[in-house]
């Protein structure tokens, strides 16, 4: 109950400090405020949530024979350690302490060296809140920083957020200690849009699982496989509304894309559209880089949001992670078609489909290989849901009561209530 107190007093300074979160967030990594204040929303929501549940982790009671019985405990891991993305800087330091802490844990937080502000922000709030000195630090640096806290004696768990090929790295790491890792790593995920949906839904759904944060987005269904029937009508909207899209100044109300994290990603996600081009995709807006008539944001790294056409699956821009704002449509004819072609992927993040038949929506979802599936939604992370995906995705979940489980282990306590029936 004092941890739940206590992280509902850290709820309430976020909300407090909301804009000013918001703004440094919008600073540090380029997203529209509009983003960063629903990201600082759903982090002191975060908080609230495992403030209600901290008072009621406990263990389980079992009758046996003869008047024995047993019980399990809960208990706490230790020190675990959290490894941040740039993407959702503070969102992710709020997921990965919240139930560390409310199940009596220590963190180590480490951010992503392109935005290593708001976890120390986080860090003061916490202070203030009255968690104890210590109970959650943050510690700059890069991959030898992160090498350092997963080899140490001290840690026991490791919480990674990031690319597959530092999540392998991790995950080897922590073998070495026997530590238990959750990793939540990229993604290439499948969107299925079939003839009888909303058409309208379905193609605000394709825009949200492409264009929040700029196309920076690890579960975003960049694959969008479209029934053919309505191939023409779908992309003629998707490419319509992408062209409305207001890039600019992150800091204004009315922009709907900032910059990119930085110059060297900027880079690589043009190059993939590039790619596609030479592989025989066609470019039906966007995917270049866009210089907004402010000057002050002249050397910004931003880019037009871009949707490609005349997709196939053997495509790099369809098998690999951009991770940028690019969108590439292809076409299905049966459910079967779309359902096989969706699973032919290393990654199993998250996956959607969009239709008015719910029988054929809970047939897809339950055949598709991901972690998080949305029907006739997409990119929804409500706290009380867990997060985390299949395959090379990552495994362990975030937020939910299922996060609990990742933060503290069992221990069975068996009671003997008569005498020892020995064998000797």
């Amino acid at each position: 109950m004092e941890r739940s107190s206590t992280l509902l007093k850290a709820a309430r300074i976020i909300q407090e400090q909301r804009e000013e979160i918001a703004t440094m967030e919008t600073i540090n990594n380029g997203k529209p405020i509009f983003e960063a204040r629903m990201d600082v929303d759903t982090s002191w929501q975060c908080l609230q949530y495992y403030a209600g549940l901290a008072g009621s982790i406990a263990g389980q009671h079992t009758q046996l024979p003869g008047g024995s019985f047993a019980y399990t405990r809960r208990e706490p891991l230790g020190v675990c350690v959290g490894i941040g993305a740039w993407n959702y800087p503070f969102q992710i330091a709020c997921w990965k302490s919240a139930p560390a802490l409310a199940c009596g844990n220590a963190m180590v937080f480490k951010p992503s060296p392109c935005t290593p502000i708001s976890a120390v922000m986080l860090s003061e709030i916490y202070s203030q809140a009255g968690v104890p000195r210590g109970l959650f630090s943050v510690v700059q640096g890069g991959a030898a920083t992160g090498q350092f806290l997963c080899q140490h004696p001290s840690v026991a768990k490791v919480s990674f957020t990031g690319s597959v090929s530092t999540g392998i790295k991790i995950m080897e790491m922590a073998s070495h200690g026997v530590k238990p890792v959750t990793l939540e790593l990229g993604g290439k995920s499948p969107l299925l849009v079939f003839s009888d949906c909303v058409l309208e839904n379905a193609v605000k759904g394709a825009l949200m699982a492409n264009f929040l944060s700029q196309g920076e987005v690890c579960s975003n269904g960049t694959r969008v496989f479209v029934q053919r029937d309505i191939l023409h009508a779908f992309t003629k909207e998707v490419v319509t509304q992408t062209q409305k899209i207001k890039i600019g100044d992150p800091l204004l109300n009315d922009t709907r894309m900032g910059a990119l994290i930085n110059h060297p990603h900027l880079k690589r996600v043009l190059s993939f559209v590039a790619q596609a081009k030479e592989q025989g995709a066609e470019v039906l807006c966007g995917g270049e880089a866009y210089v907004p008539d402010d000057p002050k944001l002249s050397s910004g790294f931003y880019m037009s949001p871009c949707v490609l056409g005349n997709c196939e699956d053997s495509m790099t821009c369809v098998k690999e992670e951009i991770f940028g704002p690019v969108m590439s449509i292809l076409p299905f004819d049966t459910e079967e078609e779309a359902l096989g072609r969706a699973n032919s992927t290393c990654f199993g993040l998250a996956g959607g489909v969009f239709t008015r038949d719910l029988q054929r929506a809970h047939r897809v979802v339950a055949g598709l290989q991901a972690g998080t599936c949305f029907i006739n939604n997409y990119n929804v992370t409500p706290v009380e849901l867990p997060f985390g995906g299949y395959k090379m995705s990552g495994f362990g979940r975030e937020n939910g009561r299922a996060a609990i489980a990742y933060y503290s282990q069992l221990k069975t306590v068996y009671v003997e209530m008569g005498n020892v029936e020995s064998v000797f």
